[in-house]
């Protein structure tokens, strides 16, 4: 009998719960849309309609991109503590231009057009916010909705803007007491349920409070909140093939169901003080937590393990095998436990004076931090399957069976087990952090054409760091007190919620249980430092500035703008260790050998300017020319320092993943050009459209290589492209480079927004949409995007009253290009991702002026993340996550 069960049942009564308050938001809707105001008469102004909540967001994002001389767009909260989204990612999502990532279906990474998350610099009230883990791009999800006051994308920088944004600058504004009239005490709550996860729902809440004393010469702002997520994501995928004569045939199939816990804590403060007249002293202070585990379960089938024979192709189609058999092949059976822990947080203290005439002195002293966890462990056990078939001809129904069900324990004697592998995981942590001082000054002058100028410096101190240890224990666990899946096994049930054919339970281990073992033999697992994964990053930047701001009349047309140019120095050291030989206590790992230190340091001149003009009183020409950068990056493969990982796999052969360090990388720059036409008519209404071009210089690119030798083990590869030993050791070997190319990206934007008070005879209706079109970099080798969609596309319907509201919203993106840097599903080949449209919807119901309800559902389409390698017909991944639903309130006091 198996002693543990993974349930994995939807929770129909929860769900009928949630329907119901769908139906019943509707059937509000309904009800205000019968009992609507009479049709204003035809000389009543649409200015004068009464904006409530969402409307008057949207009008106050378009009065910011309207006033800003940069190239901007931006959205906006309704109130204090009330973003109009679930999630910080998924609202910039809404932003012309900008795409986000999944992950587990949450958003959390953004790309802005075209260029990954590393690409983008992401600021809180204008100074750096670190990311918990620098190596991922920053992660919007660690951080609540209620950190912010109103996002800001800019995609022309001035020259007063700190550099390292070369796809644009994400500003979050948190709140400021000075900006908010009178007390205000607010509460929120909120009940959250992903239906594939199932369970009972979980909790948010909130508290926020603003207020003013001593006749209003001091601000206070704090807020708090605490929230617990819980989610999950099934994933099956075709992890390898076997190519020959351009014919590709199923390597290895892999199932991955994650179960995803999230407790996050948050709290976010500010204190504006006015002693005098002319002085203002700003405290702020952001910190937020997110404590995640996650449980995953793997079965990873090798089909040509122990021989590529194995395989017996049945029927092809489009150089694929689409119908294989496979014989007596080995199943890995993985039970990994992960706990990552992560804070970003900020300190910033600033003093305005503008006691002297014509004069705006500021001085800013800033502190950031980013730290994360990443603890995990696994229990690995190894079986042969006598036989199985594989149908990938419909990549709609994925058909796979089993000549024994993946149930079965019995197949799990300890003494037959081709592996038992206990545990297998590391500890690494993770730390990025900034200190900076800056000082800036301002002349008004007034001089003809001349509005004022002003100059600046900045100081930044940056530390990126990164520290690795291996817990592995022994490779094979005597079967004489290795725990049994028929007494301790978990059961993993209903994966892919029922779509496709294939065998969608099986038994998986209890690494409760294989704890317990090892305690109850005494043992203790070693902690082996690994040096190729430790390194550290210290750069010193200094930074001046000189800018001119404009304003006045070219052939009796008003404009606005600037021209200045920055100057950026950079003086960077990378730290690491040299490998020696083998631990001999851990394999895993090598022992230290040495260490080496890799200086570099560089100048960049970057020139920027920004001119609006107003063609009419509601038509406004925009242009933007700069010169922008982004220091040399790091992520899972692009390393300024050598690390290497390895692992064991059925076979008993080494897999080692090794990235070679590149610390003389230069950064990449880029030339950029935007031109854009704006309209402003009616309250809130706005048209623009957009053309811009970035021509990149030194684009990062990372090769898969394989060397004939590496460490004096002589290398091959193989049909599938996979680099091995002559022992069958798997090298993934990566190396970075700068492209000496130029690259040119450029598109178009499209936005509009519009109230339809004067179309429609109900009162109410409007929309908000949006259009990206990306020109992708067509170069086979070299720097070119990843994870860039060619089009994408946004678009909101609303309606609302001062009682109720209703919102649906649509999200697409074309497919993408992913390598096993952007995705760990990609496999070496890398895939394709399939175009994805995901619709949203909120329901609003306003009791009174203190009391207000909400519902949302996400991904009420069940949209899928799927993808194909090379041709559309050939299958390589399919991802279910499901629809999430949220029931909140918000009460003022």
């Amino acid at each position: 009998m198996i002693g543990h069960k993974l349930t994995t049942s939807r929770p129909d009564a929860l769900r009928k719960a949630f329907v119901l308050a769908l139906l019943a938001g509707a059937s509000f809707a309904g009800s205000a849309l019968a009992q609507t105001t009479p049709e204003p008469a035809p000389s009543e102004a649409v200015d004068e309609v009464v904006v409530t909540a969402f409307r008057r967001s949207l009008a106050t994002a378009l009065d910011t991109k309207r006033n800003d001389v940069r190239v901007s767009d931006g959205i906006s909260a309704e109130d204090i503590g009330k973003f109009p989204s679930e999630n910080i990612a998924e609202a910039i999502q809404r932003i012309p231009g900008v795409q986000i990532s999944n992950i587990n279906g949450r958003g959390s990474t953004i790309s802005i057009r075209g260029l990954g998350p590393q690409y983008a610099l992401t600021t809180v009230n204008g100074q750096a916010f670190k990311s918990s883990n620098f190596t991922d791009g920053f992660r919007y999800d660690v951080i609540q909705t209620e950190l912010a006051s109103g996002i800001q994308v800019y995609k022309s920088p001035t020259a007063d803007m700190d550099a390292g944004g070369l796809a644009g600058t994400v500003n979050i504004d948190t709140v400021h007491p000075f900006n908010v009239k009178g007390r205000q005490l607010i509460f929120a709550g909120k009940l959250q349920q992903q239906e594939l996860i199932g369970g009972s729902p979980t909790g948010k809440y909130g508290a926020t409070y603003v207020d003013h004393f001593l006749d209003d010469k001091i601000g206070v702002f704090l807020g708090a909140g605490y929230q617990e997520l819980k989610d999950r994501g099934d994933y099956l995928w075709m992890d390898r093939w076997t190519v020959n004569s351009g014919v590709y045939t199923p390597a290895r199939l892999r199932y991955r169901r994650i179960d995803r816990e999230t407790k996050r804590s948050m709290i976010n403060g500010a204190i504006q003080f006015k002693p005098i007249d002319g002085l203002q002293i700003d405290a702020i202070a952001t910190y937020a937590k997110d404590e995640t585990t996650q449980e995953l379960h793997q079965q990873v089938f090798l089909f040509t393990t122990p021989s590529a024979s194995n395989v017996t192709t049945l029927a092809t189609a489009n150089n694929t095998a689409t119908q294989v058999r496979v014989a007596n092949f080995r199943l890995e059976n993985n039970h990994q436990h992960e706990t990552r822990p992560q804070s970003t947080g900020a300190f910033t203290t600033s003093a305005r004076w503008t006691g002297f005439e014509d004069w705006d002195l500021k001085a800013v002293a800033h502190y950031s931090r980013g730290h994360a966890i990443f603890n995990e462990e696994a229990a690995i056990l190894g079986i042969n399957i006598p036989s199985a078939t594989v149908d990938i001809s419909n990549p709609k129904n994925i058909v796979f069976t089993t000549s024994t069900a993946l149930s079965d324990t019995a197949q799990y004697n300890p003494a037959t087990l081709v592996r038992n592998t206990y545990p297998n995981g590391a500890y690494r942590t993770i730390d990025s952090y900034e200190d900076a001082g800056q000082f800036d000054a301002k002349r008004f002058l007034n001089f003809g054409i001349l509005e004022s100028v002003q100059a600046g410096a900045k100081i930044r101190h940056e530390v990126l760091k990164r520290y690795v240890v291996r817990r592995d224990g022994s490779d094979s666990i005597p079967a004489s007190w290795s725990p049994t899946m028929a007494a301790t096994g978990i059961t993993v049930s209903n994966f892919l919620d029922g779509e496709m054919t294939l065998p969608s339970i099986w038994v998986s281990p209890n690494l409760d249980a294989y704890r317990d073992a090892l305690k109850a033999q005494g043992i203790s697992v070693y902690e082996a430092f690994d040096p190729a994964g430790t390194y550290r990053v210290e750069r010193d930047l200094t930074s001046f500035y000189a800018m001119a701001n404009l304003k006045g009349e070219i052939f009796s047309r008003t404009f606005r703008g600037n021209f200045g140019v920055r100057s950026e120095s950079t003086d960077q050291t990378v730290e690491g260790y040299i490998g020696g030989a083998a631990n001999p206590r851990n394999t895993e790992v090598k022992l230290v050998a040495g260490t080496y230190t890799t200086k570099k340091s560089y100048d960049n001149v970057l020139p920027s300017a920004n001119i609006s003009v107003d063609l009419t009183d509601n038509l406004l020409l925009r242009f933007a020319a700069a010169k922008v950068l982004v220091r040399p990056i790091i992520d899972s493969s692009n390393q300024l320092a050598t690390t290497m990982t390895s692992a064991v796999d059925t076979t008993g052969h080494r897999v080692y993943t090794i990235a070679i360090g590149q610390g003389d990388l230069n950064p990449m720059t880029a030339n950029q050009i935007d031109v854009t036409l704006e309209w402003y008519y009616g309250a809130g209404n706005g048209l623009s459209a957009g053309f811009f071009s970035k021509k990149v210089k030194n684009g990062v690119y990372t090769s898969l290589t394989c060397p004939t030798s590496y460490e004096s083990t002589a290398l091959t590869k193989d049909s599938g492209g996979v680099c091995l030993s002559s022992a069958g050791d798997t090298y993934n070997i990566t190396q970075s480079f700068n492209d000496g190319r130029t690259v040119d990206i450029h598109g178009y934007e499209v936005n509009w927004q519009q109230s339809l008070d004067a179309w429609l005879p109900i009162e109410g209706f409007g929309l908000i949409a949006n259009y990206t079109h990306v020109n992708p970099a067509t170069s086979v080798t070299g720097f070119k995007l990843a994870n860039l969609s060619e089009h994408t596309a946004n678009g909101t319907v609303y309606w609302e009253n001062q009682t109720f509201s209703a919102r649906l919203s649509a999200n697409y993106r074309s497919a993408y290009d992913q390598t096993s840097v952007e995705s760990f599903f990609s496999g070496p080949l890398g895939h394709t991702v399939a175009s994805r449209t995901q619709f949203d919807l909120n329901l609003g119901y306003n009791i009174n002026e203190r009391l207000s309800l909400s519902f949302a559902a996400m991904n009420i389409n069940n949209a899928q993340e799927k993808a194909y390698l090379l041709d559309k017909s050939r299958w390589q991944m399919t991802s279910v996550t499901g629809p999430s639903y949220y029931l909140s309130f918000q009460y003022k006091m």
